[in-house]
């Protein structure tokens, strides 16, 4: 699908669409818990249709109507299970690890670039634990055995996503188990997030002194229902609008949230667009911006809008700890940077940070999305900012976790 978009003034009032982190993290619960679980969603996406898939594979009953989402988990399920992850990185990762705390002989399909991003960390701890899986690199990936309780070491600086995917399965296990993390742990508020969601079900793993200590023979006990929250992640393409192009409402965004991507709000009044937040309304009007330091080890989903808005900015904007970014559904160091080029802009990438020249003003022009939602979806604000068209090629590629992007788009 290709879109073209031309620079206009925006203004008005959206509803944020729910979590996909929040989501996937409740469906998993939900499917391993001991009752039925009726969960409060208002739409879905691709990554998060791949879940209820996998999860629906693994013989959990799940039905879909308007607004709810209706779990029954599966207490017995089949021997052999075939999933199919699509392009989404949270359901192999949390997935793959339970499935070994199961002891299902699984297959998993992987698309995109999925099969290609890094996933040793985990693979070498399942396999060191009992489980036996397939080569790296290998598609569909295969695992079989039964994983072990014990202590397992994890890097945190490479996906919080390995560290979530153990502490949803290792209290499946009889014995206990710890995670010692063995590096930093960066993205923190994602496995905040993780424990947010295993709390509502009665499962408490507890963190001292960079180990996570997990009891075994836990049951995941269901609530009866949930809610998943607003989306920060992808509310901030919209609120970066409202700071580049006019001024824009997001309605259900919790001021109370555990999402890291809330920090959307404080770096755009960092850069001097008008912020106000009344309940779950969050408002952003355009005011002039100014460049300034943003550190991303937590929030590296923002880092393509971020880009965006600091090409918006009078200065230069220096994003800090990018290196992970090479990693998601692109090469995001190398597409914001051909993004914003293509447009007019001016990137520099020194080691593990990227500078933006902003001047206010694009030029437009044609850039393809990569298959990367959160350059499709970046793209599009850029053209707030551009003097000519902004032609957007592969734009389908916002069905991964906004399928509505354009459609909400085009109304302000």
């Amino acid at each position: 699908m290709n879109i073209t978009l031309s620079k206009k003034e925006i203004n008005g009032a959206l509803a944020a669409i729910p979590s996909k982190s929040m989501a996937h993290r409740l469906l998993i619960c939900a499917a391993l818990s001991d009752a039925p679980t009726e969960i409060e969603c208002h739409g879905t996406s691709a990554d998060i249709e791949a879940t209820i898939s996998c999860l629906r594979t693994m013989g959990a009953n799940i039905d879909k109507k308007e607004d709810r989402i209706y779990v029954t988990p599966a207490h017995t399920g089949k021997d052999k299970i075939n999933c199919d992850c699509g392009e989404s990185g949270s359901t192999l990762r949390f997935l793959l690890p339970i499935l070994g705390a199961l002891g299902k002989e699984s297959l998993l399909t992987l698309h995109g670039r999925l099969p290609s991003r890094p996933m040793t960390p985990l693979t070498d701890a399942l396999s060191q634990h009992g489980c036996r899986l397939s080569p790296p690199g290998a598609n569909p990936l295969s695992i079989s055995g039964q994983l072990n309780a014990g202590r397992y070491q994890m890097p945190g600086h490479v996906s919080s996503q390995y560290i979530s995917g153990l502490l949803f399965a290792l209290p499946l296990l009889a014995e206990n188990s710890e995670i010692e993390l063995t590096s930093p742990l960066q993205s923190a508020p994602y496995v905040a997030m993780t424990l947010c969601a295993l709390a509502q079900f009665g499962v408490h793993p507890a963190f001292d002194n960079h180990i996570f200590k997990i009891s075994g023979g836990q049951t995941y006990c269901s609530p009866g229902q949930v809610y998943v929250e607003g989306d920060w992640s992808n509310a901030a393409f919209m609120l970066c609008a409202g700071a580049l192009g006019g001024q824009i409402t997001l309605i259900g965004l919790s001021p109370d949230t555990l999402q890291g991507d809330q920090k959307i709000i404080e770096l755009l009044i960092r850069f001097g667009a008008k912020v106000r937040i009344e309940k779950d309304q969050v408002t952003v009007q355009k005011a002039p911006l100014h460049a300034i330091e943003i550190d991303a080890a937590d929030i590296p989903d923002l880092v393509p809008i971020l880009a965006v808005t600091a090409a918006g900015a009078m200065g230069t904007t220096t994003i800090h700890h990018i290196e992970r970014l090479r990693l998601k559904e692109s090469d995001r160091v190398q597409t914001v940077q051909e993004l914003l080029t293509r447009l007019g802009g001016a990137v520099n990438i020194k080691e593990d940070c990227m500078e933006i020249i902003g001047t206010g003003i694009l030029k437009g022009g044609t850039l393809d999305s990569a298959g990367d939602h959160r350059i499709a979806m970046s793209a599009a604000v850029a053209s707030l900012l551009c003097e000519s068209p902004v032609a957007i090629t592969g734009a389908q590629a916002v069905e991964k976790s906004y399928p509505t992007f354009f459609e909400d788009f085009a109304k302000l």
